[in-house]
């Protein structure tokens, strides 16, 4: 038996066909019984049957293999579970005949509290607390629940039966209910037999629930399920997956595959949301949205997760990923359509824009030496959750998105159609859908996007002008200023002067000069570096990667970097390349291949920017720019805080404080994230302004002066002036947390509680998180704590390290604590204080994010060494932050 520890995959001697599972949950005692009985077909002589188990407790007298043709009986002779790995091993005596036959295992588990598995969520109702059932098995935890075969490739039929259900309670699976037998006040429950899908997509959920309800045009049952009272609530995310799918049958010719589907609002949810097949689960914050109560931000993000979640029964569910290697071809894709489907819904939102966000998630993470391939070898289960990232979600759908741009919107969606249809019900690899996609377009698609697969990291494109020439030098972009030695093909697009000259070409090479005149028209103006045109009208700007459709960054020579700057301040260039040239300017600036200054200088250009996603990438800039600021030059860090306020003036005053009649959804996001920076960087009169309005909102919760969409800037500037002597604003805004029932407006308040900048406070905060109070899954909004707080936090997380740990074990949530309260610190010292305490407090599942953590340390500390040895900062600060606009 000892030959099946440590391996990757389980052994291919059996493969399964159809489950009929039986599960008898206790909602009282939070135990839980089962049996699993498997049809089997034994594909190579064995004396042994492995499949996964873990946190069970098999009964061995239950376990038996009938071959069907002899209809005779094993019994193994010994079983032994690997809790480690997650295996069970089922030895026989004797060699199991070829051929199909029925595995029969009875079990019995816990319905645990960690959110995965087979686990207890509570919800109160009419003051009780009471307990739910709900199933998390993505991306391992399948095997938590039910002895299987639980990897993605091992597809399989399955007929669910619920026994001993209370009566009075909703009890959902994949499937609609076949039938209900009612026994006194408890039930039983059995389910349609499900299509073929992988393990870790089989759901069930029980609990009190009430819903609202619709159907598609072609008539699939839609509901959405939600907390009794909370109904209403489900309204807006049932409009959105009605009108989606419909969309994406369009969209992938080819309809959704069962008879309905359901979703719903899982209180304790470690996740946003899961895409079992037709039995979705999210986070309340995730699905309802409250018309008096919930943000714009609220309601587009309710929007987007339906959409990523919808996606996947096309992607994901009928389509399934051979081995976790491939998990961006589920994640990557879900996250891309998801826009492609909210554009449709809400053009005016301008999500493609919004998109840059997920861009620049993606390059920051890939900007790390410690990033990892999207392609990424998988060689134990606990390995698996720290892939859900940037670079399998996000860095997944850029390079998705550049592709589409690349081969055409219309090449590309015929495509997937093909991809979709031909291997429905079963599984794919990377290469099957870039086949797809070459026989479509007739490009050389599996040529050009294994660079961006199968290596990490992406180019930065250096441009420059010589010799009425374009010289462009790709290298491998490090934020900590090294080079790697990547090589990309690179699909590059720039326009000059004008988006009617739109030109693009393949970077295939480490470099590539171009003849200006032939490729662009028009000529260079001697000694200026700047083009004219065949009219010899001036060419005064040359954009590369236009639109931010390319995973790269571009740096420019000086003087096409001041031309574009001049382009910036006369609103010559559209938002998605005022974004880029700001977010690659950012990032050479951190890789120390520009100076601080000369970046302030380009964020001065900014200074009527009212695009929502612009601005919002400026402010979370200037969020790190200030944190530099603080450990280099603490003396320049007023006058650096003056400059911020005085670059959010214009904006600020455009928008106000109340929302207008009309205006877009865009400015009621815009609004609060204007009003929060001026808070944090401390503009007396919007923290005054703010406090108002907070208090009058303390005395009637349905004031207008507090809209949802700015109570989290009045909230960070109450947290601006609480202490340890002034405790008002902070305990005030606890009884506000403890008197909401509403998911978004806890996740608001905790978010915005540690941003004190009075350590006391902080330590408060942070304890306060740990108590039962605040949801396990809701602790990591609270780590978001302010430079002053940053070493508190330190000593916090090394002192409750031990509970963290127990509490949050494996899984993505607890790498959330360490590269929050980690990433944030910039010196040499604290690396080494670091990489010594978790080499004494080891976690294997936290082994990716630390390295990244302090990677990130190491290249704030660089940073701040360069910051500090700048000369002419002083002058230029001062000169920004006196400059009158």
């Amino acid at each position: 038996m000892e030959q099946f520890k440590g391996q990757p995959r389980l052994p291919k001697f059996a493969v399964p066909k159809r489950y009929e599972l039986r599960l008898k949950p206790d909602l009282t005692t939070c135990k839980f019984g089962g049996s699993v009985s498997v049809d089997l077909d034994i594909v190579a002589d064995t004396q042994f049957i492995v499949l996964n188990a873990a946190e069970l407790s098999v009964d061995a007298g239950s376990v038996s293999f009938t071959h069907r043709d002899s209809s005779k009986v094993f019994k193994p002779s010994k079983v032994e579970a690997f809790q480690e790995d997650g295996i069970l091993v089922l030895e026989f005596g004797e060699t199991l005949p070829i051929g199909p036959g029925v595995l029969a295992i009875g079990f019995e588990g816990i319905l645990n509290d960690n959110m995965k598995g087979f686990y207890r969520s509570t919800y109160e109702h009419n003051g009780e607390k009471k307990n739910m059932a709900v199933t998390q098995f993505e991306p391992v935890d399948a095997r938590r629940c039910f002895p299987c075969w639980d990897e993605p490739a091992w597809k399989a039929t399955f007929k669910i039966t619920l026994d001993g259900v209370p009566s009075e309670l909703v009890a959902l699976s994949n499937m609609p209910i076949l039938e209900e037998k009612v026994d006194g006040h408890l039930k039983t429950v059995s389910y349609l037999e499900s299509p073929i899908m992988s393990t870790y997509l089989v759901a069930v959920v029980i609990g009190l629930f009430d819903y609202v309800e619709d159907h598609t045009s072609d008539g699939v049952k839609v509901r959405v399920y939600c907390q009794v009272g909370k109904a209403n609530q489900g309204k807006f995310a049932l409009y959105v997956a009605v009108k989606t799918l419909e969309l994406y049958k369009e969209y992938f010719a080819v309809p959704y595959s069962l008879p309905k589907l359901d979703m719903v609002a899982i209180p304790d949810f470690s996740a946003g949301a899961m895409e079992n097949y037709g039995l979705v689960t999210y986070r309340e914050t995730a699905l309802l949205f409250d018309e008096q109560h919930s943000a714009a931000a609220n309601k587009q993000r309710v929007a987007t997760v339906v959409a990523h979640e919808l996606a996947h029964q096309w992607f994901g569910n009928l389509v399934t990923m051979e081995w976790w290697t491939h998990l961006w071809l589920n994640e990557g894709f879900a996250t891309w359509v998801s826009y492609l489907a909210t554009d449709s819904l809400f053009p005016e939102w301008k999500i493609w824009t919004q998109f840059l966000d997920e861009l620049t998630d993606g390059l920051k993470l890939d900007g790390l030496e410690e990033s990892h391939p999207i392609e990424v070898e998988i060689n134990h289960a606990a390995e698996v959750d720290e892939i859900f990232d940037a670079i399998s979600y996000r860095k997944g759908a850029s390079v998705i998105r550049m592709l589409q741009s690349y081969l055409g919107a219309e090449v590309f969606q015929r495509s997937l159609a093909s991809y979709i249809k031909k291997h429905a019900s079963s599984n794919a690899k990377t290469e099957d859908l870039w086949a797809a996609l070459e026989e479509g377009s007739g490009e050389p698609v599996n040529k050009l996007m294994n660079s961006w697969t199968n290596q990490k990291g992406y180019p930065v494109i250096s441009v420059k002008v010589k010799d009425q020439k374009l010289e462009f030098d790709q290298t491998q972009f490090y934020s900590s200023g090294s080079q790697g030695d990547g090589q990309w093909i690179v699909p590059i697009t720039l326009c000059c002067d004008s988006y009617d000259v739109h030109k693009s070409f393949l970077l295939q090479s480490k470099s590539e000069t171009l003849d200006i005149k032939e490729f662009l028209g028009c000529s260079v103006a001697t000694g200026c570096g700047r083009a004219s045109n065949k009219n010899n009208a001036v060419c005064s700007w040359i954009k590369v990667n236009v639109d931010q459709t390319g995973f790269y960054r571009v740096k420019y020579e000086e003087e096409l970097a001041a031309a574009l700057r001049n382009a910036i301040e006369k609103k010559h260039l559209s938002s998605t390349d005022r974004f880029g040239i700001l977010d690659d300017s950012f990032a050479l600036s951190m890789a120390r291949q520009q100076s601080f200054a000369s970046l302030l200088t380009l964020l001065s250009a900014y200074r009527e920017e009212l695009d929502y996603t612009v601005l919002s990438n400026l402010i979370t800039i200037s969020y790190k720019l200030a944190r530099i600021a603080a450990d280099a030059v603490p003396e320049l860090l007023d006058l650096i805080n003056q400059f911020f306020i005085g670059l959010l003036q214009y904006s600020a005053e455009k928008l106000g404080w109340q929302p207008k009649p009309g205006e877009s959804h865009l400015d009621a996001m815009l609004r609060g994230d204007i009003l929060t920076a001026l808070a944090v960087f401390g503009h007396d009169q919007t923290i005054d302004e703010a406090s108002r309005r907070f208090h009058a909102f303390l005395d009637d919760r349905n004031t207008p002066l507090l809209p949802p969409d700015i109570r989290k800037a009045a909230y960070v500037a109450v947290m601006q002036r609480a202490s340890a002597s002034n405790r008002s604003g902070y305990e005030s805004l606890l009884r506000v947390y403890r008197e909401t029932d509403l998911s978004q407006e806890k996740t608001r308040i905790l978010g915005s509680l540690a941003s004190c900048p009075d350590p006391n406070i902080t330590l408060e905060v942070l304890n306060f998180l740990l108590t039962p109070e605040v949801r396990s899954q809701d602790a990591v909004f609270g780590l978001a704590v302010s430079s002053e707080g940053r070493e508190t936090a330190w000593t916090w997380l090394k002192a409750n390290w031990e509970y963290i740990s127990k509490t949050w074990g494996s899984g993505f949530l607890i790498t959330r604590f360490v590269s929050a309260i980690v990433s944030s610190f910039a010196s040499f010292e604290k690396v080494k204080e670091i990489d010594e305490f978790f080499k004494a407090h080891p976690n294997p599942s936290i082994t990716r994010t630390l390295k990244q953590s302090i990677e990130r340390v190491q290249i704030n500390a660089k940073w701040v060494e360069s910051v500090k040895s700048e000369k002419n900062l002083a002058d230029a600060v001062k000169e920004l932050a006196y400059r009158k606009y």
